[in-house]
């Protein structure tokens, strides 16, 4: 077995040759970009970076500049020069998002110090439709069902937003929007691999005849384990797809579905337990939208086999089955969604937006009681008043009715001011729920316990330990204050956020042992303070050269016990820049430092200490993850039908400094991939 230790000389002379040859004319390259062909007759100080338009903060099209909510945005080019594999590679550069990789396969994905195994606090959505799991409040993040080259762009809304979606907007929402029909038109190939067993792979076509488009996909991804680099962490085969008919005033039906079955999955991984799963994942999705007025129906569920298993540091002392002594636990989960949303303009100054949304939830499990079901209905209400040209007022209000817990209500109120076209200041107030899940309800789990003989046995040791869910649980809730800036500079070549937060959470579900033989769901009744800040910049240094910077920083103050307990690294920062040439080199070179942090660690470790069993180290260092991509479009050319055809050769390398580390201490010590990748659209 090879394994690279340090990034070889070939890469590094690789991405050398790139860039030194990027900028010298390469023949057989004839570019035919509208876009590219306009730039190259611009003089420079004419070229502007545009601000984005969001739907994320509002549940409709707007600038950024005029959100209620700190956003930020991910594009197409950001993920095809990011050259990742999965979607969490990706967000690492967005400040203030907080990335934890367990294992191969297995990612924890939260915002402003509530990354924790099992996070279970960010909503995730795909054009507009939730792909979080309520009844085990998880996203599958290696199992999302759409291909890297299907997405528009990732809008990323960080700080809590439950007033217009209701309960798990609880840390932000992260909504992944794929292209159309339209904008895919033609077919698209992509193939990577390399170090690991690494593959990923995806086959696209769209076209639109009429008033009818579709767009389908089929994609297939894997790669090895980190800390066995011979088995396999995961492998899935994805398939999808998306059909929309133009209906007249600019109205469109779309209809959509999908599965993803997933192999073998290494993780998820959690405080004491990890499970080996083979989930399979299937969703279909009905709409209507037109301005102002939407209505959608969708349908999600998900088939699971996990086999529960202990830390490797526990596994010869404790085992975890279901009641009936079994470690293979079957998930059979149905979720099934209906909303509808309008919104009324009163001339230029005042928008009135409304809605209803009805969620039901079941789950069939050997690890809870029986059947389990859950109704959940949200009624809500927003108004955007233009009080003067510069001064916007946004204040909205959910009320939630939900089969375990009494109502809640999340409110929302922002202020923006625009003091000119170039400069926006923000603040905004909300509160925000998340429900307990089926497992902290209804868990109906053994944990067998077995000593080693001839040791002294503890006068209160059990042998059998219930776990159970409690019916009697409260939502976790969280109290945000926030303040943000963004400027333009420079002609609009160069743009600066910041922003200040404040977080209060309370209530937070945790698992206790209230007597010798129990152990219950409960809530901490603890709290946190998290404050702290982000800062960045973007901008485009000429017509070929781009980049970006930014800063985080966070502090916790808290009194949860355990593993309730809050660890986040105080700081963060994240630089990339990234060159595209008119002779079809481009190459992008992303560096992200995380500091270093202590996290909680099961008191379980610390009780079997006596009979041998290490606690891992609560410590993690800081570390440094530099993502390199080169790539050459050899080809390129506009088709008939008035869409880019083109062909590019490309190599990657994840964590090209080699900074073998680990993001949680119960987490597989990360290394370094080297993978190569084409891609072909015609």
């Amino acid at each position: 077995m090879m394994r690279l230790t340090v990034p070889s000389k070939s890469l590094w002379l690789g991405m050398l040759m790139i860039m030194y040859v990027a900028q010298t004319p390469l023949p057989g390259y004839a570019k035919e970009s509208s876009t590219q062909s306009k730039q190259a007759v611009i003089p420079e100080l004419e070229l502007i970076k545009e601000e984005e338009t969001v739907s994320i903060a509002s549940r409709y099209e707007q600038p950024i500049s005029q959100a209620p909510a700190n956003v930020y945005v991910i594009t197409d080019e950001d993920i095809r020069h990011s050259g990742a594999t999965d979607i969490p590679t990706i967000l690492r550069r967005v400040p203030g998002i907080d990335v934890m990789q367990m294992s191969g396969a297995d990612f924890n994905v939260s915002a402003r110090g509530n990354n924790q195994p099992l996070a279970n606090k960010m909503l995730v959505l795909v054009d507009g439709r939730s792909i979080y799991i309520d009844v085990q409040g998880i996203v599958w993040w290696k199992a999302i069902p759409v291909t890297l080259p299907e997405i528009k762009r990732i809008e990323v809304l960080k700080g809590p937003a439950s007033s217009i979606y209701g309960f798990n907007a609880f840390d932000g929402i992260i909504n992944i929007i794929t292209k159309s029909p339209e904008e895919m038109k033609g077919t698209t190939m992509q193939f990577g691999g390399g170090e690991l067993g690494a593959i990923s792979s995806a086959a696209i076509h769209a076209n639109k005849i009429g008033d009818f488009g579709y767009r389908l996909s089929i994609g297939r991804d894997q790669n090895q384990q980190w800390r066995n680099r011979d088995a396999l962490a995961f492998r899935s085969n994805k398939f999808n797809v998306q059909t929309e008919y133009a209906l007249p005033s600019d109205a469109k039906l779309l209809v959509s579905g999908g599965f993803v079955d997933v192999n073998r999955f290494d993780g998820p991984i959690g405080e004491t337990v990890t499970s080996a799963t083979k989930p399979s994942l299937g969703y279909g999705n009905l709409a209507y939208e037109r301005t102002n007025f939407f209505i959608r129906g969708s349908w999600s569920g998900y088939w699971d086999a996990a086999t529960v298993m202990l830390n490797p540091l526990l596994a010869n002392f404790i085992r975890v089955t279901d009641q009936n002594g079994s470690s293979v636990q079957p998930y059979l989960s149905n979720t099934y969604n209906l909303e509808a949303q309008h919104a009324i303009e009163f001339g230029a100054s005042n928008r009135l937006t409304y809605g209803v949304n009805y969620r039901h939830n079941s789950l069939s499990s050997s690890a809870t009681h029986a059947f389990n079901r859950e109704n959940r209905l949200g009624l809500y209400l927003q108004d955007e008043w233009r009080a003067t040209q510069s001064l916007t007022l946004v204040a909205g209000l959910r009320y939630d009715l939900d089969s375990f817990i009494n109502p809640t209500v999340s409110p929302r109120v922002a202020l923006i001011y625009q003091a000119s076209p170039e400069h926006t200041f923000r603040a905004s107030a909300s509160v925000a729920y998340r429900p307990p899940t089926f497992i902290e309800t209804d868990a109906d789990q053994r944990a067998i316990t077995t000593l080693p003989t001839g040791l002294p046995v503890p006068p209160t040791f059990t042998t059998t330990t219930v776990v159970q869910g409690s019916r009697n649980l409260e939502p976790e809730q969280i109290i945000s204050y926030e303040a943000g800036y963004q400027g333009w500079f420079f002609n609009h070549r160069l743009r600066l956020r910041a922003d200040l937060f404040f977080n209060h959470i309370s209530d937070l579900v945790t698992s206790r042992n209230t007597s010798a033989t129990t152990a219950l769901f409960v809530n901490d009744r603890g709290q946190a303070d998290i404050y702290g800040g982000e800062a960045g910049i973007e901008f485009l240094a000429t017509s070929w050269l781009t980049g970006f910077a930014n800063y985080s920083y966070q502090e916790i103050g808290q009194s949860f016990l355990g593993t309730a307990r809050r660890g986040a690294p105080r700081f963060k920062y994240n630089v990339g820049l990234r060159g595209d040439w008119d002779n079809g080199w481009n190459g992008e070179a992303a560096l992200h430092h995380v500091g270093a942090t202590t996290y909680p660690v099961a008191a379980t470790f610390t009780a079997l200490a006596p009979f041998g069993v290490t606690a891992p180290d609560p410590r993690i260092g800081s570390y440094n993850l530099l993502n390199l991509r080169g790539a050459y479009k050899f080809w390129q050319q506009k088709a008939e039908a008035g869409y880019m055809r083109d062909a590019e050769l490309a190599i990657t390398a994840f964590s090209a400094l080699n900074d073998e580390h680990k993001e949680h201490p119960l987490g597989d010590t990360i290394g370094s991939r080297v993978m190569g990748w084409v891609t072909v659209r015609y």
